[in-house]
């Protein structure tokens, strides 16, 4: 039947039938398949990780930014606002500090919520979108956003009065210019906000989420660049570096300055605003705050010097005697360099209580065993401090074969004896614990040894020991290494 109704169609009639029934069949089918679903967004879930886990862990990571201002290495030591203020809530809770950098703020939040730092210790502005994501603590202080740019070539002939009439002084003025800034910072948010505010586009050039505020600075000194946004705490302390540089023109009103915490860290949270409020009320808080932002003169020296992680390659002034030392031993030099930094901060002549001397704190009696002639002098310091350790590595590694895990030994070995960490050792094997192992195994032991139903176990040979500090001691290098490694391009 229904081929007699199509046989005496024209051939045009029947073409027409099966496209119409051929679009039809599309359309179903494009329909089935676009239907629209909700869309699913993953819920961002931080791990769980409070302040009694901190404290139970020993130690609290902070994710910091590298700044002059905020976190920096200057001549092997860690300084910075951020890191002073974070070394004294460190103090307060009783555990040690890890710093972990990122110039990625993106990155920073991430690592925050994946449980890779528990506080990100930033100069973050609050910001709405800022708070779903995290918990800010109370402010540090306020800060504007100003405005990066050069002054003329001949500023310094000029008045006042003319070199304002160069510069960007209205807000207005901004429109159709390129401001570069950092991606997912808060510039970009004001900046956007600007736009609509004065009715004209800025030209917003974001720039990859790692590029540091400073370096943007730095590129509108060196007319790479014509414009950036910076907080006016950094900027000022910029523009002593480069006096070329005007930071006048304000972009925003105050905005706060915080830290933040997982949004689950309620524990974490409370003890620092607390913190935060009683540190503020002491002469301390002002003290770091001035020393970071309102001396200019010692933030030029230290940004200018080779020994600064701002720009420098250096650690200290005996890194070429450091380097040449530790590829003898087969260690990062470093990791060397961050030895003698936990054992005299580089002071040659320094002299403990003990009578261990120099770079690496070395007695008299082992400086002769070792080959030393004068323990002041940095070279036979050095080479009887590095003898000393190929000694120790050379017997842990007859039962340790792993070397980051030896290096452990080596170092406790080195601080305390090596009697005592053999003690710990023996302990461990004695309680069960891996004799191999140094985190909560011969470590645990190590701190144990100050109690009496444990330095006067039947395995320990050389009696009582304060454990605490060669646990610490091993920490502080490890971390220091970790810091210079981080920071200090060879």
């Amino acid at each position: 039947m229904a081929l007699s109704f199509y046989k005496n169609r024209p051939l045009y009639y029947l073409c027409f039938v099966l496209v119409m029934v051929f679009m039809a069949g599309c359309h179903k089918t494009t329909n089935e398949s676009t239907e629209p679903e909700e869309e699913q967004i993953p819920a961002v879930r931080p791990v769980d990780f409070d302040l009694e886990r901190i404290k139970k862990r020993g130690s609290i990571i902070a994710i910091v930014d590298n700044s002059s201002t905020g976190y920096f290495l200057y001549r092997g030591r860690p300084m910075g606002y951020e890191y002073d203020l974070l070394s004294l809530y460190a103090e307060q809770i009783g555990v040690t500090l890890e710093i972990k950098v990122t110039t990625s703020i993106d990155e920073a939040f991430d690592m925050l919520n994946n449980g890779e730092g528990d506080i990100i210790a930033y100069s973050l502005a609050i910001t709405k979108a800022r708070k779903e994501i995290v918990d800010f603590t109370h402010s540090h202080y306020t800060t504007r956003q100003v405005l990066v740019q050069r002054k003329p070539r001949n500023w310094r002939r000029m008045t006042r009065a003319e070199i304002d009439k160069k510069l960007i002084r209205n807000q207005v003025d901004l429109i159709g210019k390129e401001v570069h800034v950092r991606k997912s910072s808060s510039f970009v948010d004001r900046l956007q906000n600007l736009s609509d505010e004065i009715g004209g586009d800025v030209l917003i050039i974001e720039e990859q989420d790692s590029a540091e505020s400073e370096e943007l600075i730095r590129q509108v000194a060196f007319s790479e660049i014509d414009y950036t946004i910076a907080d006016e705490t950094m900027a000022l302390v910029n523009a002593s570096y480069y006096p070329i540089l005007d930071v006048r023109t304000d972009i925003s009103f105050p905005q706060q300055i915080a830290w933040a915490v997982r949004k689950n860290s309620d524990q974490l949270l409370n003890s620092l605003n607390e913190w935060i409020v009683q540190v503020k009320k002491k002469p301390t808080f002002n003290i770091i705050y001035n020393k970071y932002f309102k001396s200019p003169r010692a933030s030029l020296i230290r940004a200018k010097s080779s020994y600064s992680s701002m720009g420098g390659e250096k650690i200290s002034v005996y890194d070429d005697i450091i380097k040449v030392a530790a590829d003898s031993l087969g260690w990062d030099w470093q990791l060397l360099a961050a030895q003698i930094y936990q054992e005299s901060h580089f002071d040659p002549n320094v002299e403990s209580w003990a009578g261990a001397i120099g770079l690496m704190q070395i007695v008299p009696e082992t400086g002769e065993r070792y080959g030393a002639t004068d323990l002041t002098d940095p070279v036979d310091n050095i080479m009887a401090g590095v003898n000393l350790l190929r000694f120790l590595d050379d017997l842990w590694s007859k039962t340790i074969k792993d070397a980051d895990e030896r290096l452990k030994f080596v170092l406790a070995s080195y601080n305390v004896g090596l009697g005592h960490v053999v003690d710990a050792r023996e302990l461990a094997k004695k309680y069960g614990r891996d004799p191999l192992k140094w985190d909560d195994n011969v470590e645990y032991f190590l701190l144990m040894k100050s109690k009496p139903e444990f330095f006067r176990d039947p395995v320990v040979k050389s009696g009582y020991c304060r454990g605490e500090e060669p646990v610490n001691y091993v920490k502080e290098i490890l971390n220091r290494y970790q810091q210079y490694r981080q920071l200090i391009t060879t």
